[in-house]
């Protein structure tokens, strides 16, 4: 965009109402506000940064956008992993920084009332004053609730508690000619037409703006315990998992890491689990399981259940982790993404299968590495299917026919491209390569009536 027209912009926007201070030209900008956290990822200045402080700013920003035809992309935290908050250049880019406001939490509904630059952090420090938890944990406390519902993030807890959508009430939002719409409400059912809320929620930006979010809150237990469980293969760890689903102790927490996996993440925190070298040689896999209750002494029963249950099921042994190393093992297990990418991944997966196809994809997986000379580890969330891959191979054709390889194999199986971290630009040529033909239709019919002049998150999900 030429200076004159960025110049103009940055005048119009603050005829508007923005101060000058919360409208940054794009060459004033750091690169990390220019892209978010996928690793194939380039950075894109935007013709112009803005700070909205309230709805009725972000409802004149999108009238205004709209007017002069300018694509509009929208920022949390840059965490993401997909490239869906990457602006376009050219574009307008927005940040909502400053709208971190924790409006209400309802103690008597269980609801909290957010605005979406609220961090996952505070609202975790805020709801444990009065008892109470949010449960998704993506992985990444720094991510904003907004982000969150951009791409309906998930994490380790979705096998007890499910992902974003499923604790989203209700939203305010604000559709591209600055209209404003509520949708949803401090309630947990309704048969009232099309449900809204769900079509935003996950849409990367490509419908609306987000500017306040009912959230579903829990109580928050007592008590927990971590497990370690080594195998020997992945078929014993993929057998074990319904196996402990339907027993009735209701996992928090029910993780697979590969051996390479592990060895890597302990290793960069320096973690020892305290398993003897003779199991570490032997075990392929293994199970992190985490409890909770509100109670001591049923925690205590549902771990001795837990290993009784396991034991048979081939476990090479059960180990209850100290609180502290416990603790160290999920912090390390959720910044597994950085821990690949230091060791120089070139690509990341979030492939989503029926639990029970676990192992038939993993031999796929490694089928399509060996294939394509590439090294290919991984963990996830085994409690719901969702395997998390590291691609390592620098050769661009061969890196290529990897990912494609690997999401194919999980498509055929009956899963998805992507479980947590949305399609973004990064992911979309697999996306549009891999989904069926109407859908995709279907979902662009969608865009269109929501946004009729294309200017929402252009080139986001699909072209």
């Amino acid at each position: 965009m030429a200076v004159e027209t960025v110049n103009d912009l940055v005048g119009a926007l603050r005829g508007i109402g923005l101060a000058a201070d919360r409208v940054v030209p794009g060459p004033d900008l750091t690169e990390e506000l220019m892209r978010d956290e996928a690793l194939t990822g380039l950075p894109h200045q935007p013709a112009v940064l803005v700070y909205p402080e309230t709805t009725q700013e972000v409802s004149r920003v999108l009238a205004l956008a709209q007017e002069k035809g300018v694509p509009v992309t929208a920022r949390g935290s840059g965490t993401g992993m997909c490239g869906a908050c990457t602006p376009l250049p050219g574009g307008l880019l927005v940040s909502f920084a400053n709208m971190d406001r924790i409006l209400e939490i309802d103690v008597d509904n269980h609801v909290a009332v957010v605005q979406p630059g609220v961090i996952l952090s505070r609202l975790d420090e805020a709801t444990s004053e009065f008892g109470l938890v949010y449960p998704v944990y993506p992985g990444e406390m720094s991510a904003t609730l907004g982000g969150n519902v951009a791409t309906n993030a998930g994490g380790m807890r979705a096998v007890k508690y499910g992902v974003t959508r499923h604790q989203v009430l209700g939203l305010e939002a604000v559709l591209p000619g600055g209209e404003v719409i509520r949708t949803g409400g401090k309630f947990v059912k309704s048969s009232s037409g099309y449900d809204l809320t769900q079509l935003i929620v996950g849409s990367e930006g490509t419908l609306a703006l987000v500017t306040e979010i009912v959230l579903r809150l829990f109580p928050r237990p007592a008590a927990s315990a971590t497990v370690l469980v080594p195998f020997a293969t992945l078929d014993e760890v993929c057998r074990a998992v319904p196996a402990i689903v339907t027993s009735g102790v209701g996992p928090l927490v029910l993780e697979y890491i590969d051996t390479l996996a592990m060895v890597a993440t302990t290793a960069n925190v320096g973690l020892d689990l305290g398993v003897p070298q003779e199991v570490k040689d032997a075990a392929l896999a293994y199970l992190v399981v985490v409890l909770e209750s509100s109670s001591e002494t049923r925690l205590e029963e549902d771990v001795e259940s837990l290993a009784n249950l396991l034991v048979p099921q081939g476990a090479m042994d059960v180990y209850v982790l100290p609180a502290a190393t416990a603790a160290k093992l999920i912090d390390a297990r959720e910044k597994a993404f950085w821990v690949a990418k230091q060791h120089g991944a070139n690509d990341i997966l979030d492939v989503v299968v029926p639990r029970a196809s676990i192992p038939t994809y993993m031999a796929e997986v490694a089928r399509v590495a060996e294939e394509n000379q590439a090294l290919i580890a991984g963990c996830g969330h085994a409690g719901d299917g969702n395997v998390h891959l590291s691609v390592f191979q620098g050769d661009p054709a061969k890196l290529h026919a990897a990912m494609e390889g690997v999401l194919a194999a999980g498509m055929r199986l009956g899963g998805a491209v992507s479980a947590e971290h949305g399609i973004g630009r990064e992911k979309k040529p697999y996306f549009a390569g891999l989904e069926d033909p109407v859908k995709l239709e279907l979902m662009r019919r969608i865009k269109q009536a929501f946004d009729p002049k294309g200017i929402m998150n252009p080139g986001a999900i699909f072209d």
